[in-house]
């Protein structure tokens, strides 16, 4: 059986995905920051080096055999306009590794593993799964420019992806969330109003991680070929494209 890498899968999101993959019945690999296990492999994305260790060492444990990346690990960390230079520059630049230069890295290394060792197969090779954010189309507060920019980075690479291999049945999927009932946004609801903010979405209420999983888990396994490039927003209705 094939395995599915899933990072950030130590709470929130990627913990609810990696909890549905495996009800479908398919092998996880998950990725927290630290502390690693046997089946969860610790890798810090502030270190440039990071993803290629987790990439190896997940390839090991599977066999060589990954069919899917769910790209879900971020950080989101306010980097106010009024910092010293050195400190906004450097939020700016571990938010950038973090959220979309670790994703780059690890879906260059999945394209490659599945053109080199799949060639010649006939249909689908790998699939990619980006966990984005609204915030790569509607932006984000005068704090996070550098959330907004990963996130739409993600997005503008999942599409270039998307559309260079296609014909050699590499897939890829976006996901474009709103807030979301994790940590991360509880933090971020609560500096910014709270219930105020909520006035700002249709739907009344944050998504749930599990509901952001169930997209995950489509995308992975249940998406046709044809929705390859796709970009799925889930957010209550407060950013309609």
């Amino acid at each position: 059986m094939s395995y599915i890498l899933v990072t950030g899968s130590s709470r929130g999101i990627g913990a609810a995905a990696r909890k549905a993959l495996e009800e479908r019945g398919l092998k996880v690999i998950g990725h927290r920051s630290r502390e690693g296990n046997e089946s969860t492999i610790a890798a810090d994305f502030a270190d440039p080096l990071s993803a290629q260790m987790l990439w190896n060492e997940a390839l090991e444990r599977s066999g060589g055999d990954i069919a899917a990346v769910v790209n879900n690990a971020g950080l989101f960390e306010h980097n106010s306009l009024d910092c010293s230079d050195i400190e906004w520059l450097d939020r700016w630049e571990d938010t950038l590794r973090i959220n979309l230069t670790a994703a780059a890295q690890l879906s260059r290394f999945a394209v490659r593993h599945w053109k080199r060792h799949l060639a010649g197969k006939s249909g689908e090779r790998g699939r990619l799964v980006h966990v984005a954010s609204r915030a790569a189309y509607r932006g984000d507060s005068p704090a996070h420019w550098h959330y907004a920019a990963a996130k739409g980075g993600l997005i503008a690479m999942h599409k270039t992806i998307a559309r260079a291999y296609a014909a050699e049945g590499i897939l890829s999927f976006a996901i474009t969330p709103g807030f979301t009932d994790t940590s991360m946004a509880g933090d971020y609801l609560q500096s910014r109003g709270g219930a105020g903010l909520l006035a700002d979405i249709p739907l009344g209420r944050v998504a749930t991680p599990e509901e952001i999983a169930s997209i995950i888990t489509y995308c992975t396994i249940d998406a046709p070929a044809s929705m390859t490039g796709a970009v799925i927003d889930a957010n209550g209705a407060s950013f309609v494209r």
